[in-house]
């Protein structure tokens, strides 16, 4: 007689071709293309419109509200009813975004494409980077966790570069980066149609309700590694997104798109590479290592403010996608190795969480604090807090790392 708590669904022992698993990335990488690719327009709106830097980055933070309250569910809904069921809906929610994007003429319209766009990274970060886990198989989690972290990075340094590129070449550049970004979305939705996706639930799930995403008590440490190091890094990476073509234009003089979104673009090509680098490594190494750079890109911010030196701030930038990269792998792959298949996007979601907190937080309380005091305070307070956090999470994770 079958254990009640054996899965419906074993998790199999077939191996996928491999084009499964980077077909599932694309799903990943086309959605961060549209949460990224209006960053070196928010200079325009923000003329056209007129509103404060508090204002922008309450825009920016519409999308980390949209996105963690996603994540309190789309994991352990994946985990019970299947990827393909959430994916569809996160899909659907950038599509309206982008099109909102698109026509948007006030503060209003660019909050809620901004809460939309990140409900659908909310989706993809938690059931679609399972999937591609999923489509690895049991002998590629880590090159499948490789893969899912890097196509997350991908897209978000793609975006800027779609965006400013266009930007550059077109007085009217709104219409035609929507119009692009509209067709990369609506290849990943047909990407999720196709693809094997399937459904993962266990009988003990029948009595199932929502909760707060939760990994099994063994998986904890892991999680706690991860969000120490990612959590600094994508707030990092946030406020260069936020602020970055702010710093660029009121203290720096450099105003083009192309500029500000190729920094962005930069920084996440940055990000995609330093984790190919760092593949083969141990992971308590990459911890350190993402923790040292994010230290070290926090200095470069400093040093930009206080010195206008548009070059420390692009190496700023380089920097913090370094950290966010570095903090992400190591994370998805203690998920990967570690984390049973059945909590897999549950455990992406807490991951997530965890980063996205602090992401959203700290570059909206910079923004009050420019507002009221100037943005080469605010910029510089930003830079010496993060850095003294991701100082105190590097020793931790040093110190617990050393005894396994």
């Amino acid at each position: 007689m079958r254990d009640k708590q054996a899965p419906l669904f074993a998790w199999s022992a077939f191996e996928y071709p491999p084009w499964r698993m980077w077909a599932a990335a694309w799903i990943v990488t086309a959605v961060f293309i549209l949460s990224n690719s209006a960053t070196p327009l928010y200079v325009r709106w923000q003329a056209a419109i007129g509103f404060s830097s508090a204002t922008l980055t309450v825009i920016f933070a519409a999308y980390i509200l949209g996105l963690l309250l996603t994540l309190l569910v789309a994991g352990q809904l994946s985990d019970r009813y299947g990827r393909k069921p959430v994916l569809l809906p996160g899909l659907a929610a950038a599509l309206v975004a982008c099109l909102l994007f698109a026509s948007a003429h006030s503060v209003v319209m660019l909050i809620a494409a901004r809460f939309l766009s990140g409900v659908a990274v909310g989706v993809v970060v938690s059931a679609g980077m399972a999937a591609v886990v999923d489509l690895g198989g049991p002998n590629r989690k880590r090159q499948a966790s490789l893969i899912a972290s890097v196509s997350m990075v991908l897209g978000a340094g793609l975006g800027p570069l779609l965006g400013g590129s266009i930007a550059l070449s077109l007085a009217e550049p709104v219409l035609p980066i929507f119009a692009v970004e509209l067709a990369i979305l609506l290849t990943a939705l047909v990407v999720v149609l196709i693809l094997p996706l399937k459904h993962r639930g266990t009988k003990a799930d029948h009595g199932w309700r929502l909760h707060l995403p939760r990994v099994p008590r063994a998986n904890h440490r892991h999680l706690l590694f991860g969000i120490a190091v990612f959590g600094p890094g994508i707030t990092a990476t946030s406020f260069v997104l936020a602020l970055g073509p702010s710093l660029l234009s009121h203290l720096l003089g450099v105003t083009s798109p192309l500029i500000a979104g190729g920094m962005a673009c930069a920084m996440f090509l940055t990000a995609t590479g330093v984790q190919f680098a760092a593949r083969q490594f141990a992971v308590r190494t990459i911890f350190l290592y993402g923790a040292t750079a994010t230290i070290l890109s926090m200095a470069s911010i400093a040093l930009a403010v206080i010195s206008s030196d548009a070059a420390a701030l692009i190496v700023a930038a380089l920097l913090a996608g370094s950290g966010q990269g570095l903090g992400q792998l190591g994370g998805l792959t203690l998920i990967g190795l570690h984390v049973p298949g059945n909590h897999r996007a549950e455990a992406n979601a807490v991951l997530n969480i965890g980063g996205y907190i602090p992401a959203g937080v700290m570059p909206v309380a910079t923004g009050i604090v420019i507002d009221r005091a100037g943005l080469s305070l605010g910029a510089t307070l930003f830079a010496a807090v993060l850095a003294a956090i991701a100082i105190v999470d590097g020793v931790m994770i040093f110190r617990k790392l050393a005894k396994d």
